[in-house]
């Protein structure tokens, strides 16, 4: 696990300022501690910061092939480096390490730009052909690791966060106003964009090719629910069960201690409950809560009662608001974008907790959006089930009857979205309510948008995945779009900045295409949601982790703007400095916090994104991308 940046200027082979690339390099030193290199070769040159997991003593970067004409920096795992190493050594490779990344640079040797499908693993790498004048870059299959670029007049800049590009561009910050179109309907932005002006995402499952002249994006996987296979459940659950299995043993190679991330919930008591089948002495274990908010905010008996069952060795810590007020500009900093993910600061906290301990955790995300574990996939089949009620008798008598039952906004809501077609009725796991998004930003705002539309993006994937049946429409959207760019993001971000490797086995890619195989009733099945998970583990986990409510890190953000973040909130959002940025109307954001504040309605989302928004812009922008902590 690492840091990598470059620069390849392409079009106007300048050479490379060796100063400007050290300055890239150490701006992600938490992303590698353990050791530091560069490359230049005129107008190419590479970054590397490293945190050495396997191969301790020899795995340095940028790493070359004997003739030094082939040059590879590599953030990441590459899993099957074992296996892929003995099928290159009976090719005639020979290995001067034991580095999964000598693998990866032999593998390039042996089978060119489709070396990458060779790979299982999470990774973000690049590799420098000097015989062929050409720069490749990857990014994994499911997005587990980040990737940045940017092209200006002298070619190619790029890095594992964009506060390296900034290190190196001489251009002053900009905000991708499309984008923070995006990050207010979504809570994160939408790949390729970046709320930076110019820098973009390297999409998950696509390359960079950069060669005679020309830089081409290319997509060298995709997820597809279309390759049904039909088969009992007893063999769909052992299936099932030997990948997630195989995931989580090739995941514990490494060179350094390990553990895991608890939160008691079923995903990461799974991982808990298998990994103990397999290894010898106790497994440490680690979860956080906060003190204020009640038991809803805090699952931590559920982790220890998981944690006493399988006898580990367990560590927790609690956050107060106090600590959850003070890292917000960090938070930001360590994520370079704003994502509106409160739970990403308790990751933050459980890995400074866990970097005591290992190096190296296992946890459980992808779960959800393999097995349709998110409450509202739920919500959005009981409106589908709806909706084959004759039009007239549920818009007449039987919506009569909910208004009658409740006149909840809840009932308005559900019968609204029942009128939608499929690819506007679902916008993501995290989306703000397009009432309150409208009538929040300013008109100058909105007209400088010149009629962009963050659903164009929703509409195009939804395109692609019209042939899939209805809940794997929504489970490719999310796969494309709210996992890489929120919740692996935030994973990334979280566990780097405290220089720790966060390894996912449930993005295991060949979970993620058998997953995609199962058909819905294996995952949604009546009101139980992880179907096939609950299965898998119900011989394995107590009763009460199986059938608990999914919570997930939960964060008393509601909570804490009504008590102690109060105060802070108005000053940040009300301040002149806020208002003259001309995004918002400052009347509607004092109504939104002052409702919120008032207990009226529950706006802590939509006040939680003013507040990154403000704070990023303080971060970035105005310091000119120049900003530390």
């Amino acid at each position: 696990m690492c840091g990598i940046c470059g620069v390849y200027n392409y079009k106007s082979n300048e050479p490379v300022d060796p100063m400007r690339l050290k300055r890239m390099t150490e701006v992600i030193k938490h992303r590698g501690p353990d050791d530091d290199g560069e490359y230049i070769a005129g107008a190419l040159g590479f970054g590397f910061r490293r945190l050495a997991i396997i191969d301790l003593k020899t795995g340095h970067q940028p790493m070359c092939d004997e003739t030094e004409t082939v040059w590879i920096i590599f953030n990441g795992e590459v899993y099957n480096y074992v296996e892929l190493r003995e099928a290159l050594q009976r090719r005639g490779h020979h290995f001067r390490t034991t580095s999964d990344t000598e693998v990866m640079l032999k593998a390039y040797l042996e089978y060119g730009l489709d070396c990458v499908q060779h790979f299982n693993g999470m990774f973000a790498f690049v590799i420098w052909d000097a015989k062929k004048k050409r720069v490749t870059a990857y990014r994994d299959r499911a997005g587990v690791k980040p990737f940045y670029y940017s092209v200006d007049e002298n070619g190619l800049l790029f890095g594992s966060e964009v506060k390296s590009i900034l290190q190196y561009r001489r251009k002053p910050v900009e905000t991708d106003a499309e984008a923070l179109d995006d990050f207010m309907t979504f809570g994160y932005v939408l790949g390729p964009k970046t709320m930076f002006k110019g820098i973009q995402k390297l999409e998950p499952g696509h390359m960079l090719v950069c060669e005679n002249g020309e830089l081409r994006k290319r997509q060298y996987w995709e997820l597809s629910f279309a390759q049904r296979k039909q088969r009992p459940l007893q063999e769909a659950i052992d299936e099932t069960k030997a990948l997630l299995e195989d995931a989580i043993r090739l995941r514990l190679r490494s060179d350094v201690p390990l553990g895991v991330f608890l939160s008691g919930g079923i995903d990461s008591s799974a991982v808990v409950a298998l990994l103990s089948q397999s290894v010898p002495g106790p497994i440490k274990t680690f979860s956080v809560a906060y003190d204020r908010g009640g038991e809803k905010y805090n699952e931590l008996e559920y982790a220890r009662l998981v944690a006493k069952k399988f006898n580990t060795e367990h560590h927790e810590i609690i956050v107060d608001p106090s600590e959850f007020r003070d890292f917000i500009p960090k938070f930001l900093w360590h994520m370079d974008e704003p994502v509106a993910e409160a739970p990403a600061i308790s990751l933050f906290h459980v890995s400074k907790l866990a970097r005591e301990h290992v190096t190296v955790v296992l946890s459980g995300e992808g779960s959800d959006e393999l097995f349709a574990g998110y409450p509202i996939y739920r919500y959005l089949m009981q409106i589908e089930k709806f909706t084959k009620i004759p039009q007239a008798l549920r818009c007449g008598l039987i919506a009569k009857l909910l208004r009658a039952g409740s006149s909840d906004y809840r009932v308005e809501k559900f019968l609204a979205m029942s009128e939608l077609p499929h690819g506007s009725r679902y916008l993501g796991v995290h989306q703000l309510d397009p009432r309150w998004k409208d009538t929040l930003f300013s008109s100058s705002y909105k007209a400088s948008l010149n009629g962009y539309r963050s659903l164009a993006r929703v509409e195009e994937l939804y395109e692609k995945a019209k042939a899939f049946e209805l809940l794997d429409q929504y489970l490719y959207f999310d796969t494309k779009t709210w996992l890489p760019d929120d919740i692996l993001v935030k994973a990334d971000k979280m566990s780097m900045a405290t220089s720790i490797e966060l390894r996912v086995p449930f993005l295991d890619y060949r979970l993620l295409e058998h997953a995609a195989t199962l058909g819905p009733d294996y995952k949604l099945r009546g009101t139980t949601s992880k179907f096939i998970l609950k299965e898998i583990v119900k011989d394995l986990l107590p009763e009460e982790i199986i059938t608990r409510p999914k919570r997930g890190f939960p964060t008393p953000i509601s909570f804490m703007f009504r008590n102690e973040l109060k105060s802070y909130v108005e000053e940040l959002l009300f301040d002149r400095r806020t208002r003259e940025r001309g995004y918002f109307d400052p009347a509607e954001v004092r109504r939104t916090v002052e409702e919120h504040a008032g207990g009226k309605h529950y706006l802590d989302k939509t006040i939680w994104q003013l507040v990154l928004c403000e704070e990023w812009h303080r971060m970035f922008v105005d310091n000119s991308g120049s900003a530390t902590v």
